[in-house]
């Protein structure tokens, strides 16, 4: 049965020496961009930093950033949670179908939905433009974490509710939705942080934001002063993102022991509005996957053979794979002691050290990059242009992706079992081998599935920090695109959906896993 707990309080639960030792030098790693940043507002001088703040494009970028985020991030709740609803709790005909179709378009990223968009409606540009395609992009982040949620829940609770009358709209606003609470906030959190930092689809989409401006200031006149001093915006734009999503979270979480009831909930019949809700969810099956989808393969059939180059493509593949599997495996391992600092200790320091996280990957990633360029450069020269800088980028860029996850995973064990265990003379690392890392096998499966696919389609750090000769599939298709070239781009778009549904999927069968543990 699941049930609301109070969270240990800050102090109850410490860290043993490997745990702060890998805590803290993660962190360390997060504060280079952040430093950075820092550095160079400080290097530019107060004056100069007010002039470059006060100049009225930036007051634009703030509202367009502010506006996009204020816009996207309530839609995808709202899409994200209505449709894992329907899905998981109504008599929706073909639900087996319906719960992988929402998890792929996480398989087609941002800037190749825009892609197809301003192929398919060439006027699409400007917010309106930006958050419907960034909606369409990132609702799954919402979509997933709820999906599991609601496997877990145990029914009793709302057939008890519905039993002292409350009607199915009552039920689900005053007894699922507050069980939601993480989910939501951790996807939601993730989305906001998405929008801080997306560089590629609102470049498509000709929409100003932080971002761009940042990535066209360095390309322009690398003018690392005006640059900075909009990434420490970010930063505090990130700032308040934190506070508002651990406002809302507060300190209670939602522990189960076993696995509650052993039947599914009785599905609620929808009745005449079974054609309504199948309408809405092919409508957004359309609009998310549909127009990407046919886009692509349109425009791989006007290209034909001739913009296939077997030694290119194979070469970006390997290459794409390879920067995706071991940033992943890295990002996941580097997560659990963070996750586990959050989840078992309260107070500032675990705020700080969950939070510098979020901080770093809302920069972009083109700060991030220069960052670790120029301490590459200055302290440790072997490491400039080594897939190793590479790899340390994406893990600064995506740890989030990890951590809503394990976090997650780490949050729904309660704690009786590894004190059981530890009272047995079992020492803090068996029991980590045994009890905990075991349980939250699911929930890091999950976090890995992530940030393949993050990293699979990431573009501004790796055209920085990239070795001599590496060009990965999404490299390969901003080169073409940006060309307008579209046919060209096509197979690489391709190829990246195709590479990155298997993971999706993945994603989905071990957030189901860890719904029904």
């Amino acid at each position: 049965m699941t049930a609301p707990t109070r969270a240990p309080e800050s102090g109850s639960a410490r860290p043993g020496p490997l745990v702060s030792t890998a805590v803290a030098l993660t962190v360390a790693a997060t504060f280079v961009p952040l430093g950075y940043v820092a550095a160079a507002v400080v290097s530019t001088g107060p004056h100069t930093a007010y002039q470059l703040l006060m100049r009225p494009h930036v007051g634009e970028l703030l509202a367009n950033t502010a506006a996009l985020v204020a816009l996207t991030v309530p839609l995808c709740v709202l899409l994200g949670v209505g449709a894992a609803w329907l899905v998981e709790r109504t008599d929706l005909p073909g639900r087996r179908w319906w719960r992988p179709l929402f998890v792929a378009p996480l398989a087609v990223p941002a800037f190749v939905n825009s892609y197809a968009w301003t192929t398919v409606v060439p006027s699409a540009h400007g917010l309106a433009a930006a958050v419907l395609v960034t909606t369409l992009s990132y609702f799954p982040f919402v979509y997933l974490p709820v999906l599991a949620t609601l496997r877990r829940l145990d029914p009793a609770i709302e057939e008890s509710a519905r039993a002292l009358g409350s009607s199915t709209t009552g039920v689900f606003y005053r007894v699922v939705v507050p069980q939601l609470r993480l989910a939501i906030l951790g996807g939601a959190l993730l989305i906001g942080v998405h929008l801080l930092s997306e560089y590629g689809a609102f470049a498509m989409l000709r929409f100003d934001t932080f971002t761009t401006a940042i990535f066209q200031q360095f390309q322009a006149t690398f003018d690392g002063a005006a640059g900075s001093t909009l990434g420490a915006v970010l930063v505090l734009c990130c700032l308040l993102l934190l506070v508002a999503e651990a406002k809302l979270r507060g300190t209670a979480r939602y522990a189960r022991i076993g696995a509650g009831v052993p039947r599914p909930s009785a599905p609620i019949p929808l009745g005449r509005q079974t054609a309504a809700a199948v309408a809405a969810l092919l409508g957004l099956a359309l609009l998310a996957l549909g127009v990407p989808v046919w886009t692509i393969l349109r425009w791989t059939w006007i290209g034909g053979a001739k913009v296939w180059a077997p030694a290119d493509v194979a070469t970006a593949v390997v290459q794409t794979t390879m920067l995706a599997g071991a940033a992943a495996l890295v990002t996941t391992v580097l997560a659990f002691p963070i996750a586990w600092v959050a989840v078992r200790s309260r107070g500032v320091l675990a705020r700080t050290v969950e939070g510098a996280n979020y901080i770093t990957s809302a920069l972009p990633g083109i700060i991030t990059a220069l960052a670790l360029v120029t301490v590459a450069i200055r302290f440790a020269p072997p490491l400039y242009q080594t897939a190793t800088l590479v790899i340390a980028a994406y893990v600064l860029l995506f740890m989030p992706r990890a951590l809503v996850n394990v976090r997650a995973g780490l949050a729904q064990i309660p704690t009786a079992l590894e004190e059981q265990s530890r009272a047995l003379g079992a020492g803090p690392v068996r029991t980590v081998a045994t009890v905990t890392v075991p349980l939250t096998a699911p929930a890091a499966a999950a976090a890995a599935a992530l940030v393949f696919v993050a990293v699979a389609t990431e573009l501004t750090a790796t055209l920085l920090l990239a070795p001599t000769g590496t060009k990965t599939l999404a490299m390969r298709f901003w080169s073409s695109s940006s060309e307008l070239d579209y046919a060209a781009a096509a197979p690489y778009a391709l190829i990246m959906v195709v590479l990155a549904i298997p993971v999706t999927l993945l994603l989905l069968r071990q957030s189901t896993r860890m719904a029904t543990a």
